[in-house]
């Protein structure tokens, strides 16, 4: 299949503040040049708008000196529903004409409208590293190592994001999914059993930060944030 829905489990675990939750949710992997066709009634519930996402991957890694020459990009997050989504991570997976992954560009996303793309190049155990460049949370300083694993998902999905600060773990990120096929018939499971999902992320986020900043946990000031173009 070359494009899938994962039902997904997604994990955020603070070390300081220490907060930990967890949310069900369903993630698409898709073919940026075989994006899914849905019957009509349904393609409200799942677009991928190019405003939303890397409109010009391609051009965007050349000018890193990445050169895909063709090759496959499968991209892994939430399609707007009803005109909004929300993507805290979007991860993509980018080929070259043999089918090689070439490397992993991972685009993280705020709730202040900012984002900001990491360019990785993951090793044999899929995983890569990267120094924190772009403010996510109030509550967590600006510095800080980026440790992830990344593998390509295929029955299963398996991502790891750990965020070190000080020498010592202060976020740890998981998703872990199982596939589904991208059906008219699983598409709209999703939606009965979760509805609203990218309205629900941003809505889960917000009150988790509302939780914190009632605990009195210092708010680090925002910095200018940049989209990538």
């Amino acid at each position: 299949m070359v494009n899938a829905i994962y039902d997904t489990v997604v994990t955020h675990a603070r070390r300081a503040p220490r907060n930990r939750f967890s949310h069900r949710m369903y993630l698409w992997l898709v073919d940026l040049d075989d994006l899914p066709v849905l019957p009509r009634p349904l393609r409200p519930f799942a677009r991928f708008r190019d405003r939303d996402h890397l409109a010009d991957l391609r051009g965007w890694l050349a000018e890193r000196g990445v050169r895909l020459d063709g090759g496959r990009v499968r991209m892994l997050a939430q399609a707007s529903v009803l005109g909004y989504v929300f993507n805290p991570l979007t991860v993509y997976w980018c080929h070259d004409p043999d089918g090689h992954l070439e490397c992993v560009v991972a685009e993280v996303h705020n709730t202040y409208g900012g984002r900001h793309r990491y360019l990785l190049r993951p090793d044999a155990n899929a995983r890569a590293a990267a120094d924190k460049e772009f403010y996510v949370s109030p509550f967590l300083p600006m510095h800080g190592h980026y440790e992830m694993r990344l593998p390509e998902p295929d029955e299963r999905l398996a991502v790891d994001v750990l965020l070190r600060q000080d020498g010592k773990p202060s976020l740890v990120a998981t998703m872990r999914g199982h596939r589904r096929p991208a059906t008219a018939g699983t598409l709209i499971r999703m939606l009965l059993t979760r509805p609203l999902m990218p309205q629900r992320v941003a809505a889960s986020i917000r009150r988790h930060g509302i939780a914190l900043w009632l605990r009195r946990i210092p708010i680090v000031p925002r910095s200018q944030e940049t989209v990538d173009e």
